[in-house]
């Protein structure tokens, strides 16, 4: 299968986003505002790509079957390693913590249920694991409408979902729907299915045009709606803080087409290799804030905690050290595979 660049591309863009989310606060400043509400695209284009390499593989092997088994496996011993991994960084942060400590742990153990594990990716401090729950779980069902041949009607149908799943959100507002929303069903469902349509139906890319300029001005328009949309249900409306929006639909779509209308952007260019490790950036990074942030308690240097420059900087530092680990443990991973 022939690389798209350009997907890697908008990939380092996004993983830089949910560092972004995760970095600084959402507070008054406009300026933190729009760039949180920006950023907001990142998890719907993560799993956009899913779906569509997802869509390949079906689409190339003759054994879908094995194909997806394959792919299943692969993404359960990713999130059972990283789960297993924030479990016992949460248990040593407790066992080193100055309150009791028995009480804490059993609290601690107490407090895991089975949804939260097996379904919501919930329970640790690698909130950002849910990613992992929700992909596995879209990829089961959107094999099981393959088989039947029904992409086009789970399309439909997780696109109404998706929507519903709006109101778990900022449009709570209007009506507020009783069960949480991030999850498999009402996000990740809806965008790893159009990407999987992308993968038999690249056509769509010709929806938004040929002219790369032309597309960039309609990416940016729709970054300023979605930024928009944002403001007036949270500032104008009081609504809750919003992780996506109506207008993420539309975003996501118009970003996937460009990537597809221009596969070779990016060629060559470090930030697009990053891109191409994005995952493994994803799943360790908040384990990098949660020791920084431990660092600047240590040191009574909390009150630079929310400094702009300091942000900045942590950003930096995050992303690199987040970066560099996941490069290492694939050289671990490689050097392994060779003594075997």
């Amino acid at each position: 299968m022939e690389r798209n660049y350009a997907i890697d591309l908008i990939k380092f863009f996004a993983i830089l986003s949910v560092l972004v989310i995760h970095v600084f606060p959402r507070d008054n400043q406009i300026g933190l505002f729009i760039l949180d509400n920006v950023s907001r695209f990142a998890v719907p284009f993560f799993f956009t790509a899913s779906g569509y390499f997802f869509g390949k593989k079906m689409k190339n092997n003759r054994d879908s079957k094995r194909a997806f088994t394959r792919y299943i496996i692969k993404l359960l011993k990713l999130y059972l390693c990283w789960i297993f991994f924030y479990i016992v960084i949460d248990v040593l942060m407790t066992s080193i913590g100055t309150g009791n400590q028995r009480r804490e742990l059993k609290e601690y153990i107490n407090h895991f249920t089975f949804p939260d594990l097996v379904y919501y990716g919930k329970g640790t401090s690698g909130y950002q694991l849910w990613f992992l729950t929700a992909l596995i779980w879209s990829f089961v069902i959107l094999f099981v409408f393959y088989k039947f041949k029904k992409i086009n009607h789970l399309l439909l149908i997780s696109l109404l979902l998706n929507i519903i799943g709006l109101f778990g959100q900022s449009y709570s507002v209007f009506y507020a729907f009783p069960i949480s929303t991030r999850d498999s069903l009402f996000i990740g469902l809806f965008y790893t299915t159009l990407g999987f349509f992308f993968a038999f139906n690249e056509r769509l890319k010709r929806t938004i045009g040929k002219s790369i300029k032309i597309q960039l001005i309609i990416i940016f328009c729709l970054l300023t709606i979605q930024v928009t949309e944002g403001y007036l249900l949270e500032k104008v409306l009081s609504a809750a803080h919003g992780e996506y929006f109506l207008s993420t639909i539309i975003l996501t779509f118009v970003l996937f087409c460009f990537a597809l209308n221009n596969y070779n952007l990016g060629k060559n260019l470090f930030i697009t290799e990053i891109g191409g490790r994005s995952l493994g950036i994803y799943v360790v990074h908040v384990f990098y804030i949660e020791i920084y942030d431990l660092i600047l308690s240590h040191l009574n240097m909390t009150n630079l905690a929310d400094s702009l420059l300091i942000k900045l900087f942590k950003l930096l530092i995050i992303f690199s050290i987040s970066y560099l680990t996941y490069d290492f443990l694939q050289f671990l991973k490689r050097r392994l595979g060779q003594k075997k």
